[in-house]
């Protein structure tokens, strides 16, 4: 057991380097594409979990992979995907996410009372009698067996049971475990154990300040506009 936990150290160590090597920053914006205005408060989900959020000026910085699937979303707004090609040579991204407003419009909304039905009342009703006769008859039952019956010394399924609930009170009284359930530990297992208890996993780092030049969100407004034009055309 210690060498497995030895090795799955390693291979986490070795794991979280390759990661690092791998990893790329993705710096931008969310903005609504029909006002222009900044999002704050915007999600960034990759590969499903909830990763990072754009901030009151609508800025964003977050790590991610070749191949994650992220994920832009915001209440209100139709969410855009962007998976990471296993093509992209960058360590850095800058990059701006546009996000259409997505409204539904509703009618006009009635409320109307349910009245309750007589006939459910009455099925309740019956019902609810029909227990308490079942458990009125239960409790007489009961009574009268108790008064009447005797359990027998050497019934074999009382004796087990009676057997077993001695067994029972022993062990919580004395604090002990049955001998059958004691598993045995290397003490070797302790030491890779206490390195995760004292340092714990690797932390995932924080990506940096999302800074952003006015240059650079001018060029993104720009190449943007140009991707609408084309679209249309």
């Amino acid at each position: 057991m210690s060498i497995i936990l030895v090795i799955f150290l390693k291979v986490c160590a070795w794991g979280q380097n390759r990661q690092e090597k791998s990893r790329i920053l993705f710096r931008g914006v969310v903005i609504d594409a029909e006002s222009g205005e900044r999002l704050g408060g915007s999600q960034v989900y990759i590969n499903g979990l909830l990763s990072a959020a754009s901030r009151d000026d609508g800025t964003f910085s977050f790590f991610a992979l070749k191949d994650d699937t992220v994920r832009f979303a915001r209440l209100g707004y139709k969410p855009r995907i962007y998976i990471i090609p296993d093509t992209l040579r960058t360590r850095e991204v800058l990059t701006c996410v546009f996000l259409s407003p997505d409204t539904i419009g509703i009618g006009e909304v009635l409320i109307i009372p349910k009245l309750p039905s007589l006939s459910t009342v009455m099925m309740q009703s019956s019902e609810q009698d029909r227990l308490l006769d079942n458990a009125r008859n239960n409790i007489s039952a009961a009574a009268y067996q108790g008064r009447t019956g005797q359990n027998k010394l050497g019934d074999p399924s009382m004796n087990y049971e009676l057997l077993r609930q001695k067994q029972k009170v022993e062990a919580y009284e004395r604090g002990g475990i049955p001998s059958d359930r004691i598993a045995g530990i290397s003490p070797f297992m302790l030491l890779p154990a206490a390195y995760l208890l004292i340092h714990g996993l690797p932390e995932k780092p924080e990506a940096p300040e999302p800074q952003i030049s006015g240059r650079e969100l001018e060029e993104l407004n720009r190449l943007y506009k140009e991707s609408l034009r084309k679209g249309r055309n």
